[in-house]
């Protein structure tokens, strides 16, 4: 699909490249079952940081910490019990801190801190920032496709932007989900597109 973008208007809204997820010694590491595809999206999510960074575009990144006794978890359920359990994503430790290949682009990437659930607009100053630059299209990339993307880009959609989902920038816990998503369940609010129409806008 080829689509336009006024990169004075579009967010690259960047979920879950933290350690806890992508590091060897991660301990969500082995929610990510298909490693090359994994492998794959951080390589094709590089290359658009690359082609967008002397661009307009706004680059956000929306990182999920927790306090170390995770007391703003009261009766966790589903992915946030695992968190839980095996004690991911806490403030302050290696696993709850954004990956290097993230890391090397500074300021460049705008960090919105509070995410502490599935959606990026709950607990943080996300729709502010799109608001101040008068955001047009949102454009996401992370993990996990079946959990905080589609939460994500589904609270986006109600809020009125125009979203795309990287499919070549985004993993799921399976190539089977990673599939079904993209195929079944994000076209119904959302533009499924690879990031090479992205790029090439830069």
């Amino acid at each position: 699909m080829s689509i336009e973008y006024d990169l004075e208007k579009t967010a690259i809204i960047l979920i879950g490249f933290q350690n806890d997820y992508f590091a060897s010694d991660g301990l969500l590491e082995g929610a990510l079952e298909d490693t090359a595809g994994r492998e794959r999206m951080l390589a094709h999510t590089e290359a658009l940081l690359e082609a967008v960074k002397a661009t307009p575009a706004l680059i956000i990144s929306t990182p999920i910490v927790f306090t170390s006794d995770y007391r703003e978890l009261l009766e966790p359920t589903g992915i946030l019990e695992v968190i839980k359990d095996v004690g991911a994503f806490r403030e302050g430790e290696k696993g709850s801190e954004t990956i290097p290949e993230l890391q090397k682009y500074g300021e460049r990437i705008l960090e919105v801190p509070g995410k502490r659930g599935l959606n990026a607009f709950s607990n943080t100053d996300l729709e502010a920032k799109l608001k101040e630059r008068d955001i047009v299209d949102v454009v996401i990339a992370g993990v996990v496709t079946s959990i905080c993307i589609d939460s994500t880009g589904r609270a986006a959609h109600e809020r009125g932007y125009r979203v795309s989902i990287l499919g070549d920038c985004t993993a799921g816990r399976s190539a089977f989900e990673q599939d079904f998503y993209l195929e079944k369940i994000f076209p119904l609010y959302a533009r499924v597109v690879d990031s090479e129409g992205l790029r090439g806008a830069g």
